[in-house]
């Protein structure tokens, strides 16, 4: 359990009623971003109330009827999950910045420059972001805000969303440790391997990351990799 000093209230709205936990706020970020940290963690007491601050509890028989299990940390992390966890001026900070990172990153890798085939560098999209004023919400992924940035951004930059699909070719030598390098990068939709040994492969990838992907394998087969773009949509 946490300390009570550090925690605050986190909330969770369902079926008309407001649930109420007291947890660290950082450690509720940490497990809401996808780290493995205990429940039992990020809560002071595994007590759910109504109203936390006059100490109302929560129904017993009603947390079970709402949440469909009567395991008070399983209730806990649905309302840290799917709630509303205040921030500290600090981690809202650290919050926003973090995700207008994952943001940009996710335009640079998924979106190029019409004009060139090439992927704007994440400065510039940043400055981009700036210039159009975009707000990035706490309370929202990461996930669900990119496409409403890439809508407000395009009156600046010239962006196109584009999947390429290439084929592959690295000699014989080198195609047991490039194949786990395309996984890794996009989808593979086809591999095989020709009379001579070598890899023949066919995958799909955000256009942004292609020459990312060229570097990665050329840095494993010297050089010999042969790509060619076989298709764009």
């Amino acid at each position: 359990m946490t300390n009570i000093d550090k925690a605050v209230i986190a909330k969770l709205k369902k079926e008309g009623k407001t649930y109420e936990i007291l947890v660290d706020c950082e450690k509720a970020l940490s497990l809401r971003s996808g780290k493995t940290i205990s429940v039992s963690d990020v809560v002071v007491t595994d007590e759910i109330f109504y109203d936390a601050k006059k100490g109302t509890r929560a129904s017993e028989h009603e947390l079970e009827k709402i949440f469909g299990t009567d395991d008070k940390l399983e209730i806990c992390k649905s309302i840290i999950m799917d709630g509303v966890v205040p921030l500290t001026a600090d981690l809202l900070r650290k919050e926003i910045e973090n995700k207008r990172k994952q943001i940009v990153d996710f335009i640079h890798k998924n979106v190029v420059d019409p004009g060139t085939g090439r992927p704007h560098p994440p400065q510039r999209i940043d400055a981009a972001m700036n210039e159009a004023k975009v707000r990035i919400d706490e309370n929202k992924s990461a996930e669900h805000q990119f496409q409403l940035v890439i809508d407000q951004i395009r009156k600046i930059l010239p962006i196109k969303c584009e999947l390429r699909e290439l084929m592959i070719k690295v000699p014989a030598q080198h195609g047991g440790r490039i194949l786990p390098i395309i996984k890794k990068f996009g989808k593979l939709l086809s591999d095989s391997w020709g009379s001579d040994g070598s890899l023949n492969a066919t995958v799909e990838i955000p256009a942004g990351i292609q020459e990312e992907l060229e570097v990665a394998l050329n840095n494993i087969a010297k050089g010999n990799v042969e790509m060619k773009v076989l298709r764009v949509r």
